[in-house]
């Protein structure tokens, strides 16, 4: 009984935690975006035939076992090929894995290919924060540091909290400039379905649409140093006249400080 209310809460609880990891989690996080949608699509295709292809070998193990046992077939064949079954087994995996490839090829198309931006972030990987830079709104720039456990309110997750999010409109195509300043790190975001390396000296570039506002976490997916497992990332994806006050806000605290830095302004 105690499994089965386990396996309930697993499969039909949770749903505020959609954009962030829980206990007893099964499966990706709920899709905000085109590109995650379509990852998670080709993954259950993928799954189903992967499922059909072993049921289908373990039923076929399973005949053969009792079909052809040493008491059923006392004289066995001696027979070296087949070329009707062996043309089978060789064009239908090749079909099999043209079905798979075809879908495939069109998620790296759509993820490699940026579509017009209506707007550009520059994001640094630093050890152990990230930097987040908006070029396009009067280079806006701050840090983001994780929250330590001592300092952790009522509601905030351990080591997925900032002190600063990065901050970005829906339904607009956001192109996401990706380098590092020290060692390799890596941009990763679950739900919307991104996952580029910081590499110091490069500018990578992805791109990313976010479909409804909320709190959407992440971290550093490269290996880093001792405080790989302390650079989470959070996004608060907001309406865009909500986006543009943030912007008109954070200019103004940015303007006051006379050091230009937004992650001491938050702290005064």
């Amino acid at each position: 009984m105690r499994i089965l209310t386990l396996l309930f809460i697993t499969l039909f609880s949770f749903p505020i935690l959609a954009n962030t990891p829980y206990d007893w989690q099964l499966g990706f996080q709920e899709p905000a975006s085109p590109v995650m949608r379509s990852v998670l699509e080709l993954h259950d295709f993928v799954l189903i035939m992967m499922t059909a292809i072993t049921i289908f070998v373990l039923l076929l193990i399973i005949y053969v076992v009792i079909r052809f046992r040493k008491s059923a077939n006392p004289t066995p064949s001696k027979r070296t090929h087949n070329a009707f079954i062996e043309i089978l087994w060789t064009g239908i995996p090749v079909i099999i894995l043209i079905a798979m490839a075809i879908p495939s090829f069109k998620l790296l198309y759509q993820q490699d290919v940026i579509p017009e931006a209506d707007m550009t972030v520059k994001v640094i990987g630093h050890q152990w924060y990230w930097e987040y830079q908006y070029p396009e709104q009067d280079d806006i720039s701050f840090e983001s540091y994780m929250i330590p456990d001592d300092e952790l309110e009522e509601g905030d997750i351990r080591l997925l909290t900032v002190d600063n999010k990065l901050v970005l409109p829906i339904n607009k195509n956001i192109h996401v400039l990706v380098t590092a300043g020290d060692v390799l790190h890596s941009f990763a975001m679950p739900s919307l379905g991104v996952k580029k390396d910081a590499v110091p000296g490069r500018l990578n570039e992805t791109w990313m649409n976010i479909e409804k506002t909320g709190i959407y976490r992440g971290q550093c997916s490269e290996l880093c140093g001792t405080g790989h497992g302390y650079m989470p990332i959070v996004i608060e994806a907001v309406s865009q006249e909500d986006f543009i006050a943030w912007v008109t806000e954070t200019k103004t605290k940015l303007a006051m400080n006379e050091k230009n830095t937004f992650a001491k302004v938050n702290t005064e």
